[in-house]
């Protein structure tokens, strides 16, 4: 069987599965996020103990180093998941149109938008 004979074209398995892989992708951002904000609350407050026992400058220089590589994943996380969000919206609304309006990935891909719209309305207030 060969690549093109595998999966008939615009089918609407096909479609469901891109919504599976697109549902995982935001799901597997968010994960991402909230490891970065973990990983910033670790440093700061890491940052915050050394400097109130008098660390060593450099050493201090460098873990404020740290920390600012932290901090500056995040608004880059939060980017590719507002691109993973719309991408998965419209994989959505092109399933909607075809009448493909429920279904395990359906629901799934629906849960997943709601969790990463509310996750985004949290952070901006």
């Amino acid at each position: 069987m060969t690549g093109g004979d595998k999966w008939p074209s615009k089918a609407p398995m096909a479609t469901l599965r891109n919504l599976k892989i697109k549902t995982g992708t935001c799901k597997r951002i968010v994960k991402e996020l909230h490891s970065y904000e973990k990983e910033v609350e670790r440093e700061a407050a890491k940052t915050a103990d050394m400097k109130e026992k008098g660390a060593d400058p450099y050493d201090l220089k460098q873990q404020e180093n740290v920390l600012a590589e932290s901090r500056m994943m995040i608004p880059d996380c939060r980017k590719r998941l507002e691109a993973s969000l719309a991408d998965l919206k419209g994989t959505l609304a092109e399933l909607e149109e075809s009448n493909q309006k429920e279904g395990t990935e359906i629901e799934e891909a629906k849960s997943t938008i709601v969790e990463v719209e509310q996750l985004f309305q949290t952070t901006e207030a």
